[in-house]
């Protein structure tokens, strides 16, 4: 659904995440306003109900009704944290936009520390649970998880689960979630040259409702990062991927044939036809041939999506022009006539 648009939009859009979260809506809303009325930006609160059955969804309407800043998109369904993370980027109106859990382990008070970040230069300021207050089935796996996912895509988060994360509108509008992906944001940020940094915040003992936590998501996650990493690094190159993976395959190949050889040239004299090894290499062989094939279907699908739809292949910072007029960051496709 496309971003709603209002006459005057508000400098900060703060969006709250909630799923069957009816005990911690009222007071997380009562200290998320102290902290917001009193930094001296305007501002919005958008609650995202990600399916609640408890009863969330009226006391959300409730604030809603009793204050104009407040706003609640509603799901009809639970969809998942990262559907309801999309919906906060197409639903909200800020130049800046703030993502908190509403189960309260989030702190409201680090909101005004990640926007001066922001003010520093950053395009994304992502908050660290140095002193995470879960337990050890949550605590170690997330930890793997993070460390990887900075191996694999080159972006040195220390904590990419936290919700409590500060975007500028222009690195994260045209992003598109699906699966598990709303944890990547920062890598999808750093591909179009995003700045980055972390940002130690406070993370506070569950006191409200239970976990929706499970192992299962882990796995989820895994996937999704073979995904990104494909997309991200080789999303306008698919066939150096495919290509390299053949090359790596045909040499294997070579080198197995090379030991059929010497084996039938040497005792105890192994005969081809009775050699495993010369089945192995010709399937080798030919699985290589078969990803040069997939790598060149795949880049006839990236040139289609690509040029179809007049999508560029790069992203502007901003434009600087004689007159000292200042473009801002487009997606590519705004022509800009020089004076």
């Amino acid at each position: 659904m496309a971003r709603q648009h209002a006459a005057e939009s508000p400098q900060v859009s703060v969006v709250v995440l909630v799923y069957n979260e009816i005990d911690s809506v009222e007071p997380l809303h009562r200290e998320l306003m102290g902290v917001l009325e009193g930094f001296g930006r305007t501002f919005e609160v958008l609650y995202i109900d990600d399916g609640s059955r408890d009863g969330s969804t009226e006391r959300l309407a409730e604030l809603a009704a009793r204050d104009a800043r407040v706003r609640v998109v509603s799901f009809r369904r639970n969809f998942g944290q990262t559907a309801a993370v999309q919906a906060g980027i197409d639903h909200s109106r800020g130049e800046i936009l703030v993502f908190l859990d509403g189960d309260m382990q989030n702190d409201p008070h680090d909101i005004p520390h990640l926007l001066d970040k922001v003010d520093e230069g950053y395009d994304v300021v992502s908050g660290w649970r140095r002193d995470r207050k879960d337990d050890a089935m949550r605590v170690v796996p997330s930890r793997i998880a993070n460390w990887l996912i900075a191996r694999v895509t080159g972006v040195r988060l220390s904590d990419f689960g936290c919700t409590l994360k500060a975007y500028r509108r222009e690195v994260i509008e045209d992003v598109r979630l699906y699966g598990e992906m709303h944890r990547f944001i920062p890598v999808f940020a750093a591909a179009i040259g995003g700045r980055i940094t972390e940002l130690p915040v406070n993370h506070r003992p569950r006191t409200y409702g239970r976990s929706k936590y499970s192992l299962s998501r882990t796995s989820r996650v895994a996937l999704d990062l073979i995904t990104v990493k494909l997309l991200g690094s080789y999303s306008t190159k698919p066939m150096y991927f495919f290509g390299f993976a053949a090359f790596g395959l045909w040499a294997l190949a070579v080198v197995l044939a090379a030991i059929v050889i010497i084996q039938k040239l040497a005792p105890p004299h192994v005969f081809a036809h009775n050699n495993p090894l010369l089945l192995l290499s010709v399937v080798v062989f030919i699985v290589g041939v078969q990803f040069i094939l997939m790598g060149l279907l795949a880049e006839l699908v990236i040139r289609t999506y690509h040029e179809s739809q007049s999508k560029p292949t790069y992203v502007v910072r901003e434009i600087f022009e004689r007159g000292g007029d200042r473009q801002p960051m487009t997606n590519g496709r705004t022509a800009i006539r020089a004076r």
